[in-house]
């Protein structure tokens, strides 16, 4: 009995064929691809830089092109339609340049501040507390023995601080040459993204339809439209998180400044700024700070410290119950368990950005898979209420 194997066919076969011996090769010569991996990684690595400050950029020039220059553009105004996407974008820029100024110039001098106030008293309770000890606590306690053989010297810490310091630039200026070629190529990485991403931004339209004549001309017609489906859900999704994510900080160390201010607490702009950028993390950024800011509280006034933990409570519930459900909103659509999880598991693969990155990233995965059950159980005819 003649069987006839279509043309078709016999391409399946052999594209199937050889990606199964590349695939045997390759993991028989792991060494060798993790190798070229990471050169193309490095060839890559300023573009793929350049993307992500395109899509962080992107969210501020959207706004501001909306409401600066939509109307304008709307009636037709030439000189609108022919400035606004740059001046959006040094906008931007400068937006976000002044954003990092501003925060350096006030957190540094206050952290500095800070540090040397602390240390002062921690110096001047110390003798205080082992006194209290003394009088509290037999002499020969080993509480009291541990906490006499306390010597705490702020000028010998920072002078041992100064020797490493010290040591530490002694061996970078031994080996000049392979530290200024690292900056200068991690100098040359940047510049190179940020030039490319001001290239995206500026020609995003044009970019974009140039990728869907290509998609179009190398893959099914069908395969493109889910592709741009999941692309337009991953935007839409990591757009509305960045942005949601930062207002609530912002609007949540703000409540916290204000508050403290009201109620005359120690370092009210410090642990303001300090919450602000650690509630970026979801789920545990607030209480990373939280903890920072009773540290420093405590140090001033104990019982302001405790009441400090009573008011970052009621706080937390007020922004977790009213703000972020209207500012983020259900944008990311991901149940609490699986933010939970996309956190931790990020968080374990990549530290913060990690984090940040798997709760969209966790999202889209979950609104396609959704979007996959709900297409099954109607081509089955299955309904479950």
């Amino acid at each position: 009995m003649d069987i006839k194997i279509s043309k078709d066919t016999m391409k399946k076969a052999v594209c199937l064929i050889t990606f199964a011996v590349l695939l045997y090769v390759g993991m028989r010569n792991m060494h060798i691809v993790l190798k070229y991996v990471k050169l193309v990684w490095q060839l890559l690595f300023p573009f793929v830089l350049g993307g992500a400050i395109a899509f962080v950029l992107n969210v501020p020039m959207k706004f501001m092109e909306k409401h600066l220059f939509e109307r304008a553009q709307e009636k037709g105004n030439r000189l609108a339609v022919k400035l606004g996407r740059p001046v959006s974008l040094i906008l931007s820029i400068l937006f976000v340049v002044i954003v990092i100024m501003i925060v350096a110039l006030v957190v540094a001098p206050e952290l500095g501040a800070t540090f040397l106030s602390v240390a002062k008293r921690i110096e001047w309770s110390i003798p205080r507390l082992q006194e209290w000890l003394e009088h509290t606590l037999r002499p020969d306690s080993p509480i009291v023995e541990w906490v006499n053989s306390i010597n705490f010297q702020p000028e010998k810490m920072l002078n041992s601080a100064m020797d490493v310091l010290k040591n530490g630039v002694d061996n970078i200026l031994s080996s000049t040459l392979t530290v200024t070629l690292g900056i200068v190529n991690a100098g040359v990485n940047v510049g190179i993204g940020f030039i490319f991403s001001c290239y995206i931004l500026l020609q995003k339209e044009h970019l974009s339809l140039q990728i869907k004549k290509a998609m179009y001309a190398l893959f099914p017609e069908r395969a493109v439209h889910y592709i741009m489906h999941v692309c337009t859900l991953a935007n839409k999704t990591f757009a509305n998180f960045i942005a949601g994510q930062c207002i609530e900080a912002v609007i949540l160390g703000s409540m916290f400044f204000v508050t403290m201010s009201l109620l005359r607490f120690p370092y009210a702009m410090l642990v303001g700024v300090l919450i602000s950028f650690t509630a970026l993390i979801p789920i545990f950024g607030g209480f990373i700070g939280c903890w920072i800011g009773f540290f420093l509280i405590f140090m001033v006034n104990p019982v302001q410290a405790f009441v400090f933990l009573g008011i970052f409570l009621l706080l937390q519930q007020i922004e977790g119950n009213l703000i972020y459900p209207h500012v983020v909103g259900s944008s990311v659509g991901l149940p609490s368990i699986w933010v939970l999880m996309a956190v931790t598991v990020g968080g374990s693969l990549m530290g913060v950005v990690g984090m940040l990155i798997f709760i969209p990233l966790t999202s889209v995965v979950y609104a396609l898979f959704r979007e996959w059950v709900y297409k099954r159980l109607k081509k089955k005819k299955i309904q479950i209420c």
